[in-house]
């Protein structure tokens, strides 16, 4: 890319995405917003990414919005449209890391803040570093939650957790994510690369098109009923049925083998 505040690295059906201004903890303006937009659009449809990583580069993951940047744009334009630049960056952002039909891992390397923490809960699986901390911090400097924070948070970790970490905006650890079901995994801190590797070969390894339609219908059943999450769940199962991946992995079973899945 022209512009080196994302980097990209694909190797074995893993696309790793590094938010790369280390020299402000990788806080996001305009051009990485639109950047990161774009790579997930293309790998949507690129059969040879079957896996995304997002991490940042240096000792944070990211702190959300650089506030200066927000600020130098409203002062060319004349005013500061908070709901205008949500609607044109953020947003299709979150939607489109919520509706991306291949797994996506967060590897929290730091401090994950604001915009920042909305961007790593908008990820399927969030392993971080023991000194990794969550910051709610949108109430410090007088906003309210967005990038889809007010949806995601209270489904992992319950209304009332989520209330006090919104409404006081304080730290919580790596620690205290896990035990509430914020994050799936905590490593140590020099040990994150090594167990995101794995985890990543892992899935890319794995039924590529089903997992899309597991995604697909846990999104679903998050806002509808019993009744229609289990049409919903035919429906899945019958495309599911119809893989490639579906078949070698009957004909693996049958064969007592281990299967061998293209994510097709």
């Amino acid at each position: 890319m022209a512009d080196d505040t994302i980097l990209t690295e694909q190797s074995g059906g893993v696309l790793t995405i590094t938010l790369n201004r280390p020299d402000k903890l990788n806080a996001l303006n305009d051009t990485m917003l639109h950047a990161l937009t774009d790579i997930f659009k293309r790998a949507e449809t690129d059969e040879a990414v079957r896996v995304v990583v997002l991490t940042g580069a240096g000792r944070g993951f990211c702190p959300g919005q650089d506030l200066s940047s927000a600020q130098e744009r409203g002062a060319d334009r004349g005013e500061l449209s908070y709901g205008e630049h949500l609607r044109n960056t953020y947003n299709p952002l979150i939607m489109r890391m919520h509706r991306f039909p291949k797994p996506v891992i967060a590897a929290i390397n730091g401090v994950a803040a604001g915009a920042g923490m909305s961007l790593a809960l908008a990820c399927d699986l969030r392993i971080a570093v023991e000194s990794a901390t969550f910051i709610q911090a949108f109430v410090k400097i007088g906003l309210v939650p967005d990038s889809g924070s007010t949806w995601i948070l209270p489904r992992l970790i319950g209304v009332t957790r989520a209330m006090e970490m919104i409404l006081t905006g304080r730290k919580v650890t790596a620690q205290e994510a896990l035990s509430w079901g914020m994050i799936h995994h905590v490593v140590a801190d020099g040990e994150l690369l090594e167990h995101i590797s794995a985890l990543a070969a892992e899935f890319a390894s794995a039924p590529t098109v089903a997992i899309g339609y597991i995604k697909r219908s846990m999104n679903y059943s998050l806002t509808h009923s019993l009744e229609e999450t289990l049409a919903s769940e035919a429906d899945m199962q019958e495309m599911a049925g119809r893989t490639a991946d579906h078949r070698e992995g009957i004909a693996a079973f049958l064969k007592k083998r281990a299967p061998a899945y293209k994510g097709q």
